[in-house]
C-alpha cells in the first residue's frame, strides 16, 4: 500500500482498473473488503486471471484516502 502513497502512477476505480488489467497496464491491484460484492469479487477475479496480485485493503474509505481522495474507492490499480 505503500505504492498508493508514494504517487506512484495509478488508476482509481472500478472500471478503470478492470480496463486496465485486460489492457496488461497494472502491476497490482487494490480493492475495499467493504465494496460491494459482485464489485469486489469481478475484481480480484479479473486480477487473478490475468496474473495480477490483489491485495485487499480494510475498507473503501481507506482505499480512497490512500489514493488521494476525499471519496471512498472500491479498486485501485498501480500502472506499470
Amino acid at each position: 500500500m505503500e505504492m498508493l502513497r508514494s504517487g506512484a502512477p495509478r488508476v482509481v476505480g472500478t472500471k478503470q482498473v478492470l480496463r486496465a488489467v485486460k489492457a496488461g497496464r497494472i502491476s497490482r491491484a487494490y480493492v475495499g473488503s467493504d465494496a460491494d460484492t459482485f464489485i469486489y469479487q469481478q475484481v480480484v477475479r479479473t486480477a487473478e486471471e490475468a496474473g495480477i496480485p490483489c491485495v485487499r485493503v480494510g475498507s473503501m474509505k481507506e482505499l480512497g484516502i490512500l489514493c488521494g481522495l476525499d471519496v471512498p474507492a472500491a479498486a485501485a490499480g498501480i500502472l506499470k
